[in-house]
């Protein structure tokens, strides 16, 4: 597999959110490399790494939807919860000692793709109009205001 390149059609125009997934992205290319230098504790540490930052990636994006009062938040949630489900079973099946890195990063590389473009794409306008309103609703407020509106635009 070759190193994943971020393509601009993946950017929901939500700055954190974007950000996040480029991490995974830079990730999933740390498992690659990791791979490569043949060092199995160095892989199982991109792997828990991996998924330890995508979970949390996770929570942070439902909060979002949930927040945003995004109609389908309940069904992007539950798509998460199969995905991680299925990634878990691919940490266990490393921690038994199989090979499993060619496999996750396909699945991930995949999925990750896939989901931004569809999934994540879906929910960005609902969360943006959310935050546009936050901001219009604090606009003479101090720092939290002037935050939010360098991380969301």
């Amino acid at each position: 597999m070759a190193l994943l390149i971020w393509q601009d059609n993946l950017d929901t125009g939500i700055d954190i959110i974007d950000g996040q997934h480029r991490r995974i992205v830079d990730m999933i290319n740390q498992l690659h490399a990791a791979q490569m230098g043949h060092s199995n504790a160095v892989v199982g540490d991109v792997i828990d790494e991996l998924v330890d930052y995508t979970l949390s990636h996770f929570a942070f994006e439902e909060e979002l939807m949930e927040e945003a009062g995004y109609p389908f938040s309940a069904a992007h949630k539950r798509v998460h919860e199969i995905f991680t489900k299925r990634v878990g079973e691919y940490q266990l099946r490393f921690r038994a000692g199989e090979d499993v890195a060619d496999e996750l990063k396909s699945l991930l590389s995949r999925w990750l793709f896939n989901h931004i473009r569809s999934d994540d794409k879906a929910y960005a306008e609902s969360v943006k109009q959310h935050l546009n309103r936050f901001i219009h609703v604090h606009q003479e407020g101090g720092w939290l205001s002037r935050t939010v509106k360098r991380l969301f635009h």
